[in-house]
């Protein structure tokens, strides 16, 4: 089991690993929620026309650049997504990470957080899985420590049964650490007073919520589905 961070990580992870998209805040718990929904989420390395236009090829709703519409990146907004509606959801980090792994013809990536962390493990059983961490971004696109995506890696790396990386080992210690106040910690986060700042205080509390859905978004094509 390894654990690393970022989209160039991938060129070390074998085709046939299960790969597990971690973005805290807030991709992939906003897939998680969605797809818990019944909803279709294409995920979109860019911002511009090109995600337009894949959401005219797919016939899907582009999401908004802001968190204020239930098609969004926002977790809580999703909450209200309608069963059945496709998405495309840009990101620079989770989304990106997702559409590489995907073009770069590994066979199976499923998105993970701390909503559906003993859900993922369980998923994978003793298949060979590999953690992708997406962080954040400074100001000038550069990768920065995310502690979110770094409990969330722990969380589903403690369940699974799997020989760990020093990396892999080194997220579980600090899941198990921190993880009886994951909330506290997270609104407490980088990432977590920005968006508090923001005006979107839910997002994060959504986001903390430890193993509170029970499904597993794989991508199926270009789209995560809920796992069957």
């Amino acid at each position: 089991m390894t654990c690393d961070w970022g989209v160039n990580a991938l060129v070390n992870v074998p085709r046939d690993s299960v790969v597990v998209v971690v973005d805290v805040f807030s991709f992939s718990t906003a897939v998680t929620v969605a797809c818990g929904r019944g909803a279709r989420i294409y995920p979109c390395p860019w911002s511009d026309e090109r995600a337009a236009e894949l959401a005219r090829t797919e016939e899907a709703r582009l999401a908004s650049k802001t968190r204020d519409s239930v098609f969004s990146i926002s977790p809580s907004a999703l909450r209200e997504i309608p069963s059945g509606s496709r998405m495309v959801l840009p990101s620079r980090n989770g989304s990106s990470i997702a559409f590489a792994a995907s073009e770069g013809g590994i066979e199976t990536v499923v998105a993970g957080c701390l909503r559906n962390a003993a859900a993922v493990a369980r998923w994978i059983g003793d298949r060979p899985a590999a953690i992708i961490v997406g962080g954040e971004r400074w100001p000038d696109d550069s990768l920065r420590f995310a502690i979110e995506d770094w409990l969330a890696a722990g969380a589903i790396i403690s369940r699974l049964p799997h020989a760990r990386s020093v990396e892999a080992e080194a997220a579980t210690a600090a899941f198990e650490r921190l993880r009886g106040n994951l909330a506290g910690f997270l609104r407490g986060s980088l990432s977590g007073r920005e968006l508090i700042d923001a005006g979107w205080p839910e997002d994060v509390e959504i986001a903390s919520a430890l193993d509170a859905d029970d499904l597993v978004p794989i991508l199926d094509g270009n789209a995560f589905r809920a796992a069957r």
